[in-house]
C-alpha cells in the first residue's frame, strides 16, 4: 500500500505544479527513469559532416556498452545549432527548459560553445564538449559542471615548438586566419616555439574565413625564414596549402601546423600536401590495436571512415557511461556525478587520457607527417599534455 500511496501522492504533486506553473523536473524525470541526452550540433552547413560523426561517435560508445547508461534507458533529443552563434543561448535553453535534458553534449563552433557555456553555468545541467576548443570554456569560465573531450585551440601547438626546433628550424613566420581559434592556436606556438630557444619573426593574419593568401605569400618568400607554422582548417586549409605549393615555397620553406591543417582535407588538396609537418591528439593511422578495432566497427557500423570528430563523440560516449555507472545510474547526486567523470581514464582509440583541474584532456599530442594522403604518425610530440588551465576556479 506504501508504494501505491507514494506514486499517488507524487501524481498530485505533479497534476499540482502543473496547474500553478511551477516545474518540478526532478519528480517528473524520477518517474520515467529515463536518461535525457540532448545534442546541440551542426546538422547543415559547413560542419554537418563533423557533427553526424561526433553523434556517431557518442552512440557507438553507448551502444558498445549495451545501450543503457548506468542500467537507465536513454531518451534523445537533438538540436541543429547551424553553426550560428546568435542562436547558441536560445538552443540550448530550448534543451535544457523544453526537453529537460540532464546531459547536453555539444559542439562544434567555438562560437556557438560560448552560448551553451553560458547556459550551462547558469543551469547547472551537464555539457559535454566534443570539440570546439574555445579556451574560455576550461579556463576563465570553467564550471564544475562542464567537461571537454577534445584539446583547447592552444594544446596541439603547444607541441608544435620543440620539435620544428629540434629539425633545426631557428626562425619561424606564424600565420593563421585573425579570428579566436588562430590567436589561441598561435598561443601554443609562441609559448613551446620561444622556450625552445626559436625565434618567430614574423606574425602574418588575414580575416576569417579570407582565402587570398598571395600577398602573404610573397612576404614569406622575402622574409626566407627556416620554416613557417600555422593554423588553419577545412576548405580554407586545402587552399592555402596548394597556394603554398604554387607559390614554390613548399621545397624551399618546411610548412608545419597544428594537425587541423591536414584533418579532412588531404584528397582536395592533393600532393602539394606531401611533406607537411603536423601536431595533432589524433591520427587515423595511429597503429595500436585499440584504434585498429575502433575503426573496423565504426566502418562496420556507419559504412564510413571515422575522422578525429568520431573520436572525439565516441570518448564523449565513453565518459558518459563510465561516469554514470561509477554512481549506479543516480545522476541527481550532481556533486557525486562530476567527481566520477572527473576521475575516469578514457581508453582511446587516440590513447588513453585523464582529465584536467579544469575538466579537459591530458593526452599525448602526435608528430605527423603527410605522405601519400596520410597523417603518418612518426612519433609522439608531447606526452600527456596539458592545457594550463589558466584562470579556472570551480565555484
Amino acid at each position: 500500500m506504501t508504494t501505491r500511496r507514494l506514486v499517488l501522492t507524487r501524481s498530485a504533486a505533479i497534476v499540482g505544479a502543473a496547474s500553478t506553473g511551477l516545474l518540478l523536473p526532478g519528480i517528473v524525470r524520477a518517474q520515467s527513469n529515463r536518461v535525457r541526452v540532448g545534442f546541440m550540433l551542426p546538422y547543415t552547413g559547413t560542419f554537418a559532416q563533423l557533427g553526424l560523426a561526433i553523434e556517431n561517435g557518442v552512440r557507438m560508445a553507448i551502444d558498445e556498452k549495451g545501450g543503457k547508461l548506468g542500467g537507465r534507458e536513454i531518451e534523445w533529443f537533438k538540436v541543429d545549432d547551424e553553426s550560428e552563434p546568435s542562436k547558441g543561448v536560445e538552443n540550448a535553453t530550448r534543451l535544457v527548459q523544453r526537453d529537460k535534458v540532464d546531459v547536453l553534449i555539444g559542439t562544434v563552433h567555438s562560437g556557438v560553445q560560448m552560448g551553451i557555456q553560458r547556459v550551462a553555468r547558469e543551469s547547472g545541467v551537464l555539457s559535454l564538449i566534443p570539440n570546439a576548443g574555445v579556451h574560455a570554456a576550461t579556463r576563465a569560465l570553467c564550471a564544475p559542471n562542464v567537461f571537454r573531450t577534445s584539446f583547447t585551440n592552444s594544446q596541439p601547438t603547444l607541441a608544435l615548438g620543440k620539435p620544428m626546433m629540434d629539425a633545426g628550424h631557428k626562425r619561424a613566420v606564424w600565420i593563421t586566419w585573425k579570428y579566436a581559434a588562430g590567436d589561441e592556436a598561435f598561443e601554443g606556438f609562441k609559448d613551446s616555439y620561444t622556450k625552445a630557444g626559436g625565434t618567430i619573426v614574423k606574425e602574418l593574419g588575414l580575416p576569417f574565413p579570407n582565402v587570398e593568401f598571395q600577398a602573404l605569400l610573397t612576404e614569406i618568400a622575402s622574409l626566407k625564414p627556416d620554416a613557417v607554422a600555422c593554423f588553419f582548417a577545412g576548405g580554407g586549409a586545402a587552399k592555402f596549402i596548394r597556394d603554398y605549393a604554387a607559390a614554390g615555397l613548399k621545397d624551399k620553406i618546411p610548412l608545419w601546423g597544428s594537425g587541423f591543417l591536414t584533418e579532412g582535407v588531404l584528397d582536395a588538396a592533393g600532393p602539394a600536401a606531401d611533406g607537411i609537418m603536423t601536431t595533432m591528439h589524433y591520427a587515423d593511422s595511429l597503429d595500436t590495436p585499440r584504434n585498429r578495432q575502433f575503426r573496423a566497427a565504426y566502418a562496420s557500423s556507419f559504412k564510413m571512415q571515422p575522422d578525429v570528430y568520431a573520436v572525439q563523440g565516441y570518448d564523449t560516449g565513453l565518459l558518459l557511461s563510465q561516469g554514470v555507472a561509477a554512481v549506479k545510474g543516480d545522476i541527481a547526486n550532481k556533486q557525486a556525478f562530476h567527481k566520477a567523470l572527473e576521475s575516469q581514464t578514457i581508453d582511446s582509440p587516440r590513447g588513453k587520457w585523464t582529465m584536467s583541474k579544469a575538466h579537459n584532456p591530458i593526452q599525448d599530442i602526435y608528430l605527423r607527417r603527410v605522405e601519400n594522403k596520410d597523417n603518418k604518425v612518426i612519433g609522439i610530440a608531447a606526452k600527456a599534455l596539458a592545457d594550463s588551465g589558466a584562470g579556472c576556479r570551480m565555484g
